[in-house]
């Protein structure tokens, strides 16, 4: 008869070695350095439209309310908007980035930019040029309000166009060219960032 096995021989070892550990931590952290990035870049995205589309409701609602209290004219400001609208303050002097292709604007006496609770910045490019269904303010709206130097990326900022007759929209999502206070505008199919979606 055979003697049993010793109680700590290699057969009843449970567990792993050092280098199958090492060898997992390695796998792992390949993994992570891929998708981390890839995770908080859509997160932070994902937030970025989200504070567009409130924005855009922000003011689609800001000029119905202007509209019916009879404060809404063919040249209509944004500064005409501004109380209907609920904001943190005026800035008059900080960068923000301007949109996908450009750099940076800056915020002034003559046209302020109006900080918001999410933490954006909005501000006026073009006011309106008339009160037909082809008129609209160009507003930039920087999401994070972080100046970024680029003319690309996701930090840029998005250009809304507000109708006269309250829709709002993309420079991407123009139906046609229309018309403001700094000429004619068309469809750009790349002034939006990348994380845009209506």
């Amino acid at each position: 008869m055979c003697p049993p096995l010793p109680r700590h021989s290699r057969k009843h070892r449970k567990g792993f070695t050092i280098a199958e550990l090492l060898i997992a931590l390695t796998i792992i952290a390949e993994i992570a350095t891929f998708t981390i990035p890839k995770v908080i870049t859509s997160q932070q995205n994902t937030q970025r439209n989200a504070v567009m589309r409130e924005t855009a409701g922000i003011l689609s609602a800001a000029l119905s309310q202007a509209r019916f209290d009879g404060a809404l004219t063919s040249s209509s400001r944004l500064s005409a908007l501004s109380p209907y609208f609920n904001y943190l303050k005026t800035d008059t002097s900080t960068f923000i980035d301007d949109h996908v292709g450009y750099g940076s604007i800056q915020c002034s006496g003559s046209t302020p930019c109006y900080r918001l609770h999410s933490g954006a910045i909005l501000m006026e490019r073009c006011s309106f040029a008339g009160s037909s269904t082809t008129d609209v303010m160009v507003l930039n709206l920087d999401t994070d309000s972080n100046y970024s130097g680029a003319t690309t990326g996701d930090g840029k900022s998005v250009q809304l166009e507000l109708y006269y007759n309250g829709r709002i929209t993309s420079r991407t999502q123009l139906s046609a060219s229309v018309n403001s206070s700094c000429g004619v505008y068309a469809v750009n199919a790349t002034a939006d960032p990348t994380w845009v979606s209506w």
